[in-house]
């Protein structure tokens, strides 16, 4: 891939991981080494667990608990803000030095709005990552600066939940 560009995939609708999920399985049915790392979640979701059987698919593991960023405790947060950027740098620089073609940071929009992550620190990546890299990002409410260096902006706007009539998510459906 000689222009790798950069994918957001944004709001409040359900769909924002499966599509990236979607287009990690095309470009790595084409041949693209795939990378990919989930903010915010552990390491037991659903689409984890097939994909980590493809071929070209890496998983960076995470923590294997996680919280709503609501239910952190001021200190849980601020270690949650050490330990994303570490991983942030950890993911980056793995992409860059094994030659990934792909780097799918899920649910690092989410982290940024949850003030978990500095929006700078991936402003300033972005402006500066390797040129041949694609890069798919999720979550709620980019800022400005994150869609103007972004290729593709994808909105996924709820309608309709089942969440809003009390359905709890289900297995397979929606983690």
């Amino acid at each position: 891939m000689e222009t790798g560009c950069v994918h957001i995939y944004c709001g409040d609708g359900k769909g924002k991981t499966t599509t990236g999920m979607g287009l990690c399985t095309r470009a790595a049915g084409y041949g693209y080494k795939v990378l990919i790392y989930q903010f915010m979640k552990n390491n037991r979701t659903s689409e984890r667990k097939i994909l980590e059987q493809v071929p070209n698919i890496t998983f960076v593991d995470g923590l294997e608990t996680e919280k709503f960023s609501f239910c952190m405790t001021e200190e849980e947060k601020e270690e949650r803000r050490a330990y994303y950027l570490e991983q942030f740098r950890f993911i980056t620089e793995k992409a860059e030095n094994e030659g990934y073609q792909v780097l799918f940071m899920d649910e690092l929009i989410y982290t940024i709005r949850a003030g978990l992550f500095d929006e700078k620190v991936l402003v300033d990546y972005l402006k500066r990552k390797p040129e041949y890299l694609e890069i798919i990002l999720t979550g709620q409410n980019p800022g400005q600066e994150l869609l103007k260096l972004a290729d593709y902006v994808s909105e996924i706007r709820k309608i309709k939940h089942p969440y809003d009539r009390g359905l709890k998510s289900r297995m397979g459906i929606e983690k």
